[in-house]
């Protein structure tokens, strides 16, 4: 299947987004960007890449939110933004590489509010994917060789740095139904079934339109 769909994936931590993300990207032939969004934006920026792992999806404070848009919408230019602390240049790069990634072509976006960066694109499928809390914690003491009760504290304190971050610099709520397109659940699906499930989606998202564009006709 060829698409030409931007397919950005929110998710809570330890329940496969990554690698639903991974699947859905080598079945479709279409690059994928996780820690990449990074390394992209950290080139571009010339900001040193470890300042931008320091800050990855880590909740902000100080710093007014409306200055930091208002400064993104204007253009950051000159001492605005040469007094901007660096967590908010950090997403203010990381905001422009999710925009020219997207108008490179299809591609999937784990993370970094790439939802909400790309929410007037017409051509963009806002995924969140969530599981159940004992699978998440099985996933994370297996891979992190951690006790039950490390494994939740783990993943409740993730959760919560993960929804900080968007909370603050979107006007959405992470995980909410009313913040994306599709919202999943990869328990009841598996990682695989979920990526075939999302795929099928897109599929027949775009054969919608498709049919809807080619049937449309001016009186």
């Amino acid at each position: 299947m060829k698409t030409n769909t931007i397919i950005t994936i929110g998710r809570q931590f330890a329940s496969g987004g990554q690698d639903i993300g991974e699947i859905i990207a080598k079945d479709l032939g279409i690059k994928i960007y996780d820690k990449e969004m990074l390394a992209r934006a950290a080139k571009e920026s010339g900001i040193c890449e470890e300042i931008f792992e320091t800050h990855d999806e880590k909740p902000t404070n100080s710093f007014l939110y409306s200055l930091v848009m208002d400064t993104y919408s204007m253009g950051y230019t000159g001492s605005t933004y040469t007094d901007m602390p660096i967590n908010h240049k950090v997403f203010l790069a990381q905001f422009d590489a999710i925009k020219k990634i997207a108008e490179e072509g299809p591609c999937v976006l784990v993370g970094r509010c790439a939802d909400y960066a790309l929410e007037n694109y017409d051509n963009v499928v806002s995924i969140f994917i969530r599981a159940d809390l004992n699978d998440r914690i099985r996933r994370v003491a297996k891979h992190y060789d951690l006790p039950d009760n490390k494994a939740k504290d783990m993943i409740i304190k993730t959760d919560k740095k993960r929804a900080s971050y968007y909370n603050y610099y979107t006007n959405k709520r992470w995980g909410d139904t009313d913040s994306y397109e599709l919202c999943v659940s990869s328990s009841d699906l598996g990682i695989e079934g979920t990526a075939k499930m999302i795929e099928k989606y897109v599929e027949m998202k775009e054969s919608f339109q498709n049919d809807k564009n080619h049937n449309f006709k001016i009186f």
